[in-house]
């Protein structure tokens, strides 16, 4: 298994905080009174409950659940992922900085695809890191992170991480159980896999056994963003061995989660067949979106996320069309890495489909 950093094996640094939530599992029992808890516990809020009501301004007093016990507890008996394999905090962002904070300093070299999700590469810098990107493997209705291309690297470099989208964003790729284990073998023993699986519920086989799998090695990454429509209150968890989890709960912030958003999360986990119906209707729409790209003469990526790549002739093309479409009201995303600068990425949304909606790409694939 890859080493931690050496200023976090041993004992501490330990969490000063682990809140109200965490003391009363420790003892055993609630803690009725809070008198000494500093937070606006008799505030009340009465401009906030005219707004929002009353159900919603309970969950605003107190710092939250350290733990979010009661989401991991709901992902456990949904997913089969065991509890103390879990970790819970702001988004996947959130998690992608903290991995790094974990498991590498400043200095180390880390390895990712060039044109994949850019917030790592943007974390991975403010951390220290030295970022090293290699290209996509491009072929005939094929845009996907090179998982040799990956290895190699991190052979080469002496790497301390390397980062894998999978599904990839924005190509939509999904690599196969298999060859994501492959990778991981591949890479040098002190090496971590961080590896991003934010669309993962997109997935037609996103309950097969190797998403309950913990890997040594490996940190996974999920968030309920997506299928679960929480994307504006922050919420994602991470998937590792307890040791490693452990580090990360030695440089996470306390209250990363929100009250709110731990009781919204846990609503919302509480309805799996509503969660299982969007993700349906989402992959539906992908398709008919596909399809209807490809009759037009598209180059539409496979994808197995909530949204539809297409590769456009060229940058200057891709760029023309998502500016055009910005001045119209019509924002879809354009990756800002020039390596990528042809492809554009288009959401699985009903408003997606509308008649004319998208008609200026539609007439730049025609001509």
């Amino acid at each position: 298994m890859p080493r931690f950093p050496d200023h976090l094996t041993g004992d501490g640094p330990h969490n000063p905080f682990p809140g109200v939530r965490v003391l009363e599992r420790r003892l055993g029992r609630e803690i009725p009174h809070q008198l000494g808890s500093n937070e606006g516990l008799d505030m009340p809020h009465r401009a906030l409950r005219e707004r929002f009501g009353d159900a919603m301004a309970e969950h605003v007093y107190s710092y939250g659940d350290a733990e979010a016990l009661g989401i991991r507890q709901r992902l456990a008996n949904q997913k089969g992922i065991p509890l103390e394999a879990m970790l819970v905090d702001a988004g996947a962002d959130s998690l992608i900085a903290l991995t790094l904070r974990a498991v590498t300093s400043s200095g180390d070299t880390v390895i990712a695809t060039r044109g994949t999700y850019p917030t790592f590469g943007y974390f991975a810098r403010g951390h220290g890191c030295r970022v090293i990107e290699v290209p996509y493997a491009e072929a005939p209705g094929r845009l996907a992170p090179d998982l040799e291309a990956l290895a190699r690297s991190a052979r080469e470099e002496d790497a301390r991480l390397v980062y894998l989208a999978n599904p990839d964003n924005p190509g939509g790729h999904l690599h196969r159980d298999e060859d994501v284990l492959a990778l991981r073998r591949a890479l040098p023993a002190d090496c971590w896999l961080l590896l991003d699986e934010a669309y993962h519920d997109f997935r037609e086989d996103a309950d097969a056994e190797f998403g309950r799998r913990v890997l040594p090695g490996v940190v996974r990454l999920r968030t309920l963003s997506k299928a679960h429509g929480l994307a504006g209150l922050r919420v994602g968890y991470a998937i590792a061995e307890p040791e490693t989890l452990a580090v990360m709960m030695k440089v996470r912030i306390h209250y990363a989660v929100s009250t709110l958003s731990q009781a919204a999360a846990e609503t919302v986990l509480d309805h799996p067949a509503e969660v299982a119906a969007h993700v349906a209707a989402v992959r539906e729409r992908r398709e008919r979106l596909a399809a209807h790209l490809r009759g037009l003469g598209a180059d539409v990526l496979p994808s197995a996320t909530n949204f539809v790549g297409v590769r456009l002739a060229s940058a200057e093309l891709a760029a023309r069309v998502h500016q055009s479409l910005l001045d119209e009201g019509k924002l879809i995303a354009r990756p800002a890495d020039p390596a990528l600068g042809h492809v554009l990425r288009i959401t699985a949304v009903e408003d997606a489909l509308a008649p004319g909606r998208l008609a200026t790409l539609e007439a730049a694939l025609q001509r």
